[in-house]
């Protein structure tokens, strides 16, 4: 249940109290507060402020309180009376995430952002953040912190889990943003509403989820550099967000092995990139592949000191071709069951003949060239060959043997 109090259904437009001409476009700025009794204040007047005097667009901030025990909703409701583009709105139940859900989801703005309440980030990189959303030119943007252009001011503690959950974000999912937590985003509303749909967290996580949604979904996320400070007041419990943060990337993990995880846009609203998931797929596919390759070499060891170089490679190539192409169906392209689970091995053996072709090849030649080569040469002679062989393999997979629309067709 939420109790909301607004002033005016308008967005007011502070171009109109001076001479400078009205822009299309209006923003939406939350500011999620839990027990901020003695901050609140000051940071909305703060911001109010700041976007009164500088910000050319029309705006309204909305304080959203997280079911606080304090008195922070009796100041919330006292700014939202005293200044008519403060609105507040109040929640029975804590979580970030949920707040944003609420607000943004009943948003007529046509671009919505947040921001912490403490205001770490530079309040001037505020219009370079939604100055291309209301361009048209990104779909959502965020601040970075981890950006070149970035001054930062925090402890190494803090820098080093930040820095290690994004780089594990890039490493394990595939994310090209390089800050996730920021507090400092914003989106456009229709196509926010859209992902608010799929993303299930309510917590810290939810802002994560968002970006890897709208990633795999193909949109345009944009990435200002910020001037961050950190607050030594903080309240958050590092520990436990980690454990929930590395949760939500396991559930995000499995929706998109699952084939699901992103969201239908129209064509106006989709970044003009890659083709979705293909991010991943390729992470998915350099992980199996580099395993693969392990037991491959593994096995051609093995079976070399009883067999020929042709026939050991022969058959390491074989046996770890039909694990990888069941692990690459599963994992990386999400076909689960077992129809056409044969007619896809078939079809793979197609490709591993390929890497057979080359592979063997490759080991002619160098006999041809060094009749007597040792087993290092051999191998890495192989293990080129195989690299060359695993491109176009993914190739393979990705546009025949695992297509999507051939799929359908059948």
């Amino acid at each position: 249940m939420t109790q909301p109090l607004t002033h005016g259904t308008a967005l007011v437009d502070p171009a109109s109290t001076d001479r400078r001409k009205p822009r299309v476009g209006t923003v939406e700025v939350v500011v999620p507060v839990f027990n901020e009794e003695h901050t609140v204040e000051r940071c909305v007047r703060r911001l109010h402020a700041y976007l009164d005097e500088t910000f050319p667009y029309p705006y309204r901030i909305t304080v959203a309180d997280n079911a606080s025990t304090d008195g922070t909703w009796a100041v919330a409701t006292a700014l939202a009376a005293e200044f008519p583009r403060v609105n507040a709105v109040h929640l029975d139940l804590k979580g970030r995430g949920r707040a944003l859900r609420q607000v943004w989801g009943a948003s007529e703005a046509d671009v919505v952002a947040y921001m912490d309440v403490d205001l770490s980030t530079g309040l001037e990189a505020f219009l370079p953040l939604v100055a291309p959303l209301l361009s048209g030119h990104s779909d959502l943007a965020i601040g970075s912190r981890l950006h070149r252009g970035s001054a930062v001011v925090r402890g190494p503690k803090r820098e080093f889990i930040s820095r290690t959950y994004n780089l594990l974000l890039r490493a394990t999912m595939a994310a090209k943003f390089s800050d996730a937590q920021c507090g400092f985003k914003a989106g456009r509303t229709e196509v926010v509403r859209r992902l608010l749909e799929e993303v299930e967290d309510n917590a810290w996580f939810f802002d994560t989820e968002l970006l890897l949604l709208a990633e795999r979904s193909g949109l345009r996320i944009h990435e200002v550099p910020v001037d961050w400070v950190d607050d030594p007041d903080s309240r958050v419990d590092i520990v436990r967000t980690a454990l929930d943060d590395l949760r939500g990337m396991a559930r995000v993990a499995r929706r998109s092995l699952a084939g699901t995880g992103r969201v239908e846009l129209p064509e106006r609203v989709r970044q003009a990139q890659l083709p979705p998931g293909l991010g991943w797929q390729l992470a998915s596919f350099a992980v199996i592949g580099t395993l693969s390759t392990l037991a491959y070499v593994l096995l051609f060891l093995m079976l070399r000191q009883a067999v020929p170089a042709l026939f050991a490679n022969a058959l390491a190539l074989g046996v770890t071709a039909v694990v990888n192409t069941a692990a690459n169906r599963r994992f990386t392209f999400g076909v689960t069951g077992r129809r056409d689970a044969l007619k896809h091995q078939v079809e793979g053996g197609i490709a591993f003949l390929l890497g057979l072709v080359l592979s063997s090849a490759a080991i002619g030649l160098l006999h041809l060239l060094r009749p007597q080569s040792a087993h290092a040469a051999e191998l890495a002679a192989l293990v080129a060959a195989n690299a060359l062989a695993t491109v176009v393999r993914f190739l393979l997979l990705r546009v025949w043997v695992f297509n999507p629309r051939r799929a359908r067709r059948s």
